[in-house]
């Protein structure tokens, strides 16, 4: 009897840990997928920032640190508060973000720290709002597929 119930014991283990090995990969997917989905959240703060770093200071931020939180003094040009000093960093959940000036306005590029580990997408915006994606470790940029 003892030996039946060892036996039937790891049977039981066996399949649970069967059907744990098999979810994983789609639990995987899930994070990935909630953590673009940050990504995403991220570069529309950078947006809704610069629209309101040009409402105050008469032109877009040049850096996404002029954005951020000042590390000593005042607010202003140089460090409008606006984001989050992680963000204003550089690196947010994962991905590395830049912000760069151009003639009709900025560009934004959000790219994984390390492909595809920390994401499976790159993406990009300037002024328009509009999100570019790319599924490989190649940048996005206004020529890659709308974000939809």
């Amino acid at each position: 009897m003892r030996r039946h119930l060892r036996d039937r014991g790891f049977f039981v283990s066996a399949l649970l840990l069967v059907t744990l090995a098999c979810s994983a990969p789609h639990f995987g997917g899930d994070r990935g997928h909630a953590a673009e989905m940050l990504v995403i959240r991220e570069i529309q703060t950078i947006h809704h920032a610069q629209a309101q770093y040009m409402s105050q200071f008469g032109r877009y931020a040049t850096t996404l640190k002029e954005l951020g939180p000042p590390t000593s003094g005042d607010v202003g040009p140089q460090a409008a508060d606006l984001i989050p000093y992680n963000l204003a960093s550089g690196e947010e959940n994962g991905y590395m973000f830049a912000l760069t000036t151009t003639p009709q306005g900025y560009t934004i590029n959000a790219n994984p720290k390390v492909y595809p580990g920390s994401g499976r997408r790159t993406f990009f915006s300037d002024q328009s709002n509009v999100i570019h994606q790319n599924w490989s470790g190649e940048p996005a940029n206004a020529s890659s597929p709308d974000l939809k």
